[in-house]
This record gives C-alpha cells, sequence and structure tokens, in this order.
C-alpha cells in the first residue's frame, strides 16, 4: 500500500460560485446539439436562480460540428468577454473543440474568471483553459440535458460544483463496470484528465499537462477494450504517466466488444503496475448516474474509503 503526496503546484485560478441570478452562458465548442435538450438544461438551470442565455451560434451545424470555427471561438470569446457572463456552461461534447482552442482569449480569461463545465471533447477546452491561465474547470454534464441518463442526483452533484465551495466526494460504485480496477493506496495531488481519447489526442501538444505529482482522471465512451489498451499503453510509452500520484477511474461506458478480455481486465493490467494507487468504480463520464468533480484542484484519491475528495473549483 502506497501512499503518495503531490509536490506543490503553481496557483491555481478559481472563479467565482455561480449565484442565484449570475447569467452564465450556453455555448457549443464542439459538436451540435438538440434544442429540446437544451430547453430541459434551461429549465435546469432556471429552477437553480440562474440566467442562462444562448450564445448566438450555440445551434449552428456544419457536419459534425456545432457551425465553423470561427463561429465556435467566437461564441467562447465573447463569453469570456462579457462581464455580465459568470459562468460557461458547454451544450454537450462530440468533436471539435480542439479545432478552437489555440483561438481562446486567454487575457480575458485571466483578467475575468468563470467557471467552465462540461466534459468529453471538452476535455479538451479544460486542458487549453488550464494551460492558457491555471483555470480550474468542472467536469460534469452540459446544458443538453437528457434526464433517463442524468437523473436528479447528477443535476444535484452539478450544483453543488458550481454553486457551492464545499469540497466534492464521489464514492465509488460496486455497480460499476470498472469498480475491480483497484491498487491500494492514498494519492494526493491535482486532479487532471477525463475523457481518455482526449488526452492521449494532446500528446505533443502544449495542452497536455504534466502530470508529474497529479491525479488522472480517465472515462470513456464506445472504445473497445484494445483500443483503450492502445491509448493507455501510448500514454506510457510517450513517458506521460512517469511521476503519477494516483489514478481516478471513471465510468467507460459501451466498452464491451466480441472478445473475452473486459475493458476492466485491460485498466487494470494498464494501471496496475505504475506503482501509484488506482480506484475504480467512480460514477464519472458518460454513464447514468455522472457526477460532477472539479478539475484542476487538489483532490485526495483512498482507496481505503473507495472516495475521491477534490477541492472546489470556485471560491
Amino acid at each position: 500500500m502506497s501512499d503518495r503526496t503531490a509536490p506543490e503546484q503553481p496557483a491555481v485560478l478559481r472563479p467565482p460560485a455561480l449565484r442565484p441570478g449570475d447569467t452564465v452562458m450556453l455555448v457549443s465548442p464542439s459538436g451540435p446539439t438538440r434544442p429540446e435538450r437544451v430547453a430541459r438544461g434551461v429549465e435546469l438551470l432556471t429552477g437553480w436562480g440562474l440566467r442562462p442565455v444562448l450564445a448566438p451560434n450555440a445551434y449552428a451545424r456544419q457536419g459534425y460540428l456545432a457551425g465553423a470555427d470561427e463561429l465556435r471561438a467566437a461564441d467562447l470569446n465573447a463569453a469570456f468577454a462579457d462581464p455580465e457572463v459568470r459562468g460557461v456552461i458547454c451544450t454537450r461534447g462530440g468533436y471539435g473543440a480542439q479545432r478552437i482552442v489555440d483561438a481562446i482569449d486567454m487575457a480575458a480569461v485571466r483578467r475575468d474568471p468563470k467557471v467552465v463545465a462540461g466534459f468529453s471533447d471538452i476535455t479538451a477546452l479544460q486542458f487549453a483553459l488550464w494551460r492558457g491561465a491555471r483555470l480550474a474547470g468542472v467536469h460534469g454534464p452540459g446544458a443538453a440535458w437528457l434526464d433517463e441518463r442524468t437523473p436528479l442526483r447528477s443535476a444535484e452533484s452539478l450544483h453543488a460544483a458550481l454553486m457551492t465551495t464545499e469540497p466534492v466526494t464521489v464514492t465509488a460504485v460496486a455497480e460499476e463496470e470498472t469498480f475491480p480496477v483497484r491498487v491500494p493506496g492514498r494519492a494526493t495531488g491535482p486532479l487532471l484528465g477525463g475523457n481518455l481519447c482526449l488526452i492521449v489526442a494532446s500528446l505533443g501538444t502544449p495542452d497536455m499537462p504534466d502530470l508529474t505529482g497529479a491525479v488522472l482522471l480517465v472515462e470513456d465512451v464506445q472504445e473497445p477494450p484494445y483500443k483503450v489498451d492502445r491509448m493507455l499503453t501510448q500514454l506510457r510509452r510517450a513517458g506521460a504517466l512517469d511521476g503519477l500520484a494516483g489514478v481516478a477511474v471513471g465510468q467507460f461506458t459501451g466498452c464491451a466488444d466480441g472478445w473475452t478480455v473486459t475493458v476492466a481486465d485491460v485498466l487494470s493490467e494498464r494501471l496496475g503496475d505504475l506503482g501509484v494507487p488506482v480506484l475504480g468504480g467512480l460514477p464519472i463520464g458518460h454513464g447514468v448516474g455522472q457526477l460532477t468533480v472539479p478539475v484542476g484542484t487538489r483532490a485526495t484519491l483512498d482507496t481505503s474509503t473507495a472516495t475521491l475528495t477534490v477541492s472546489p473549483a470556485v471560491r
């Protein structure tokens, strides 16, 4: 059993917590979204006392993108520059955030930091904001809400991460497919990561964070075990996992294929010999009951209590 603690990191930029009456802008930095799902998200946010407004191009479409790169970047920069906007809620993931992150006005982000929430492809945006401004973010459901996948507990979790300054604790769930993935120990460090595909796609770019001393969060959807193996192997061969403090394993949803090897088998094999604590079964990702966690802030992973506890992203 190991106990690993990260060295001190550069100062993290924490945006103010959202308060009733605050305006939040709904943006689509990645794939196109469905108005009926966003309408449910608007209803939810309004119920919390927030004032959601749609970015001008939130419903734009260009193939698998939510409009041209210039439009998606313009919406993000407009949100970051507008003093009335206090939070940025991405509608969904999909694909496309990496195409626009180099156009983000980081000076505006640093001048008036705002909480940014999303997951999946939004991992690319959160990595860019971490690199460019050391901005802590929120890894949680987007505004294109689906009650069947994100029920009341998911809504309560997102609300707590956006509108309170309490630490967030997520407990591993035995029903999650990744629950058997575990290496005993306790690790402390900044929680970095998110979607495994986007972490790997960031290798070799300015946005790939130094994971030395970090607790790495990984989750994914519809990736067969051999592809998960390939991605983890690439991270290992690139040296990206050298010096990790620990690994928090979220939901790997719809990742079965025709082979007898499961995604939990692959995760156990490729993460189990790193010499750091690993905790699977966390309901963070694309599955039913997705919970929200801050990213970029200090976290403690403890396999004895099967918990991941993360400092708030907001102040």
